[in-house]
């Protein structure tokens, strides 16, 4: 099963390899923070960078929930275990297939590549691909999508990389009346 924790923002990467130190191999199976491809220009020039995802969340995988929830007490600089106060609630099997999909074995959501028809948005290639419903805006500027994304019992938005590559308007002919 997969398990969120909610840490301080900024402090993710340090509780995930405390986590890994502290929770024995056999309890935790793996212990991760999913990221995202974004373009940042700089020095006159793009360059491919990572950020996380969803800032302020640590993920795990365990098969054992009550072992899991006794070892994160030991864990410092933990805020909350996502769950219903007392009791560990493993993340809804749709909220686990959008992060496999998304972001693949290795939980980093590539890039996607696009283009503008009209006013709508067409993902060519990328994890966006088939999921333009999930897009609420795009800064062509800043080469991200804003999604909005239901996860950990809520609505998150959060975002990740989209270039726009063309901008195309189709020609749609006009009616002429007959008279």
């Amino acid at each position: 099963m997969w398990y969120v924790i909610q840490v301080r923002t900024g402090m993710e990467e340090a509780i995930r390899q405390q986590c890994e130190s502290v929770i024995e191999k056999q309890i935790l199976e793996n212990c991760f923070i999913p990221y995202c491809e974004q373009m940042k220009k700089y020095q006159g020039e793009w360059h491919k960078e990572k950020k996380i995802l969803f800032p302020g969340y640590v993920f795990l995988v365990s098969g054992d929930q009550e072992q899991l929830y006794q070892d994160l007490k030991k864990v410092i600089g933990l805020t909350k275990l996502i769950g219903t106060g007392r009791e560990v609630v493993p993340l809804a099997e749709d909220e686990v297939d959008f992060l496999l999909e998304f972001g693949k074995e290795e939980q980093i959501v590539a890039m996607s590549e696009g283009i503008i028809e009209d006013d709508r948005i067409v993902v060519t290639s990328g994890p966006l691909k088939g999921h333009e419903g999930m897009i609420r805006k795009v800064d062509r500027h800043k080469r991200r999508a804003y999604l909005e994304v239901e996860m950990f019992g809520r609505k998150i938005e959060t975002w990740v990389g989209l270039e726009i590559v063309a901008k195309a308007a189709t020609q749609r002919k006009s009616k002429e009346k007959i008279q």
